[in-house]
C-alpha cells in the first residue's frame, strides 16, 4: 500500500500544532534526564561547568527532536504507522506535514545539534567529537537509512547506549575532563528507565509493528518476556542507587530516587497483569515521568 494510500484525515491543527506534534515535546524530559545526571557527577567533582551544561542540554534536546521527526516520516513511509495506529497520532500519518516538509525539518534539527555540539567539541576534544557523530547518526539511523536499528531489534541498545552511557558520561566528560567511576554507574539507571519507555512503546505496538516487518526487540521477544523485560529495567534502575551506597561509590543521599518505588511498583503491576494495546499509552507517559523524576531526584542525590 502506498503511502499516500495509507494518509488520515488532516485535523484541525494549526501548522505550529502540526511541527508541536512532530517533535513531541513531551519526550523532551527523557533528554534533561542523562544531562541533569551527568552534570550533578560533575559538580560531585567540583568540575561542574554551567554553560557546557546548558550546550549539552541544547545538543540533547536538539537530537531527541531530530529522533522524533525521523520516526515521524520513516515509520509513515516504511508502513508501521498504519491507520490503526495505538498511539499519539502522527503528522505524516495524518496528513498534516508532507514527507518532504519533515526531512527538511530532520536536516535543520541535525544542524542545530551539531552546531551546539561544536562548542562540546571544543571543551571536550576528539571523545566528545566521536560521541557527537555517532549521536547524530542514531538519531537519523534509528528508523532510517538502508538498515534502520529499530526495525532490526537494536532499538533498545541504542536508546540505552546514546541516553545513558553517552548522555550521562558525556556530559560529564565534556564539563570534568575524565571519566569518574559514579559518573559511569550513573548512567545504568538512566539508561534503563529511558529504554523502558520504549520498551512500553513497543509493546503496545507489537502486533501492528510485526505485520509490517518492523522486528523490535518486542516483536522478538514476543508478549510476557516483554513484559519480564520492563520488569528486569525498572529493578535495575532502583537497585543502581542501593548498590552505590553499599559499594561506597555514594552517599546516602543516592537513594532519594527510592521514593519514586511506589509509582514504579503500579506501572510494573499494569504491565504484567497484561495492559496492553491504546490502554498502554497511559503507562508510557507514566513511564517518561517517572524516568525523568528519577534522573532529577538522582542529580540531587548526587550533588547533595
Amino acid at each position: 500500500m502506498s503511502a499516500a494510500a495509507r494518509t488520515t484525515p488532516a485535523r484541525n491543527v494549526t501548522r505550529r500544532g502540526a511541527w508541536l506534534l512532530a517533535a513531541r515535546p513531551r519526550t523532551l524530559p527523557a533528554a534533561l534526564a542523562p544531562i541533569a545526571v551527568g552534570t550533578a557527577t560533575a559538580a560531585a567533582a567540583g568540575r561542574a561547568r554551567p554553560g557546557l551544561a546548558l550546550a549539552a542540554l541544547g545538543t540533547a534536546f536538539a537530537l531527541q527532536i531530530a529522533a522524533n521527526l525521523a520516526n515521524d516520516v520513516f515509520d509513515f513511509e516504511r508502513g508501521a504507522d498504519a491507520g490503526e495506529r495505538l498511539g499519539p497520532p502522527r503528522a505524516a500519518q495524518g496528513g498534516l506535514l508532507t514527507p518532504a516538509e519533515l526531512k527538511r525539518g530532520l536536516v535543520g534539527a541535525l544542524a542545530l545539534a551539531a552546531t551546539l555540539g561544536l562548542v562540546l567539541v571544543a571543551a571536550g576534544g576528539w571523545p566528545i567529537l566521536v560521541a557527537g557523530a555517532l549521536s547524530l547518526l542514531a538519531a537519523w539511523a534509528y528508523t532510517g537509512g538502508p538498515w534502520p536499528l529499530a526495525y532490526h531489534g537494536l532499538g533498545d541498545l541504542a536508546v540505552f547506549l546514546f541516553f545513558g552511557v553517552v548522555g550521562v558520561a558525556g556530559a560529564h566528560y565534556v564539563q570534568a575532563g575524565q571519566l569518574s567511576t559514579l559518573a559511569l554507574a550513573a548512567a545504568l539507571p538512566v539508561g534503563a528507565l529511558c529504554t523502558a519507555i520504549l520498551v512500553v512503546n513497543n509493546l503496545r505496538d507489537v502486533a501492528g509493528d510485526a505485520r509490517v516487518g518492523k522486528r523490535t526487540l518486542a516483536v522478538r521477544l514476543g508478549d510476557w518476556p516483554t513484559r519480564v523485560y520492563y520488569a528486569v529495567l525498572l529493578g535495575a534502575a532502583f537497585a543502581t542507587p542501593l548498590a552505590c551506597v553499599a559499594l561506597g561509590v555514594g552517599g546516602v543521599w543516592l537513594l532519594l530516587p527510592l521514593v519514586l518505588l511506589p509509582e514504579a511498583a503500579s506501572l510494573l503491576r499494569r504491565v504484567l497483569e497484561g495492559e496492553e494495546g491504546a490502554a498502554l499509552n497511559t503507562v508510557l507517559a507514566r513511564t517518561a515521568r517517572l524516568a525523568a523524576a528519577f534522573g532529577v531526584l538522582f542529580a540531587v542525590g548526587i550533588v547533595a
